[in-house]
């Protein structure tokens, strides 16, 4: 049997066992080739609140007659105004009551990123339009700065990246990240920054500043040390390798640097963990956190697809363990569960990690971001008061 026939009976064997997935469409256009290189998904299907699903067909009249003759898929970009920056959250699942997210949509196409189903409310796919169809706020430090000088604001870590990464392809250009640090700085705010991205960098001299004050820390998400894995997985982030240099050059310069091993993907990367964490300290990294894949809305057809094209052997051993972490189902969003999952391979893999953050000396206590420097900018008022 060729290589090409066992894979096509490895998918039509996990496809047999799987539940279906109703309504899932993968473009016939977009299978292969140079259309969708580099991109993470591999289909466009509408997003949950549209009231009808389109499927492109080959009708003999178009000139693309291969996928090789489609042009690529371009990212595009739509400046928007936002009415507020900060966005607040009251869920006692994360560590932060308040975030900043520069962009909507991420171009480095990760097909497991629970932000995928929030372009759903801008009428776009959580499939390729999130990667390919960004929105940017230029606005953001300006906005930033009214909203820090409100009366009565008081200030709490502000945390960026946790929906999407402010260091992706695009902030090359925009370049919102170093107004937002100088207002930050300027003002003596705490921040937290997530990412997978070496272009942090380019901001050290502004992280150093406020790391005098003791205003900021940065966690880099690590998903696995595998090259193939994380070119198919996080087709435009920065290699493995590439955030473990980052991670070290920002512990050189002083700045409190942490590891997420996340997501963690039973039978994917999970054997990974320890490997992770071993090589995340060796760079400098001194606090390490992991999270479950989770499987919102439209991400779980998108990442079943994915690994039925990328992993066919692995797909029936993935999912069987992934449901029993999750009580059956591909997602439990409830408050507590959503995060660790249940049961005892959630329990393993916990106690994994307590054990290897403790052998390989990871801090058991959180850096904690000074509050006494907040110092709200002046407001500029529009009209003098008449008293």
């Amino acid at each position: 049997m060729t290589m090409a026939a066992a894979r096509a009976t490895a998918q039509q064997a996990a496809k047999e066992d799987a539940d279906p997935f109703v309504g899932f469409q993968v473009d016939p256009d977009l299978h292969e080739g140079k259309r969708i290189r580099g991109r993470g998904t591999r289909s466009n299907q509408a997003g949950r609140f549209e009231p009808y699903q389109t499927e492109p067909i080959n009708d003999g009249w178009s000139d693309y007659v291969d996928d090789e003759a489609l042009p690529p898929l371009r990212t595009e970009v739509q400046e928007e105004k936002s009415r507020t920056i900060i966005t607040r959250n009251d869920s006692p699942d994360i560590p932060f009551d308040r975030s900043i997210n520069p962009y909507r949509g991420c171009e480095h196409g990760c097909v497991y990123c629970f932000a995928r189903p929030t372009h759903a409310y801008m009428g776009l796919s959580a499939g390729l339009d999130f990667e390919s169809k960004l929105f940017v706020k230029p606005d953001a430090a300006n906005q930033l700065r009214r909203e820090l000088s409100a009366p009565g604001y008081r200030p709490r870590p502000i945390a960026i990246g946790t929906n999407t990464d402010p260091y992706q392809p695009v902030e090359r250009t925009y370049r919102l990240m170093p107004d937002i640090l100088d207002v930050l700085e300027e003002t003596g705010h705490p921040v937290g920054i997530v990412t997978k991205s070496g272009l942090i960098l380019r901001d050290l001299d502004k992280l150093k500043k406020l790391n005098e004050r003791g205003l900021v820390k940065v966690a880099l998400s690590v998903t696995t040390l595998d090259n193939k894995l994380s070119r198919a997985m996080e087709p435009r982030a920065a290699s493995p390798q590439r955030r473990l240099e980052t991670i070290a050059r920002l512990a050189e310069a002083g700045i409190p640097t942490a590891v997420m091993v996340a997501p963690i993907i039973p039978a994917l990367n999970d054997s990974e963990l320890e490997a992770i964490l071993k090589a995340a300290y060796e760079a400098g990294a001194r606090e390490a956190g992991t999270i479950l894949l989770r499987l919102p809305h439209e991400v779980s057809p998108l990442f079943q697809d994915w690994l039925l094209h990328n992993y066919p052997d692995r797909y029936r051993h993935v999912m069987n363990v992934l449901r029993s972490m999750r009580g059956g189902k591909d997602y439990d969003s409830r408050t507590g569960q959503r995060m660790r999952g249940t049961g005892p391979f959630a329990e393993l893999l916990h106690k994994r990690m307590d054990l290897a953050c403790r052998n390989l000396g990871y801090s058991t206590k959180r850096t904690r971001l000074s509050l006494k420097h907040f110092v709200g900018p002046k407001r500029n008022e529009d009209q003098l008061s008449l008293f």
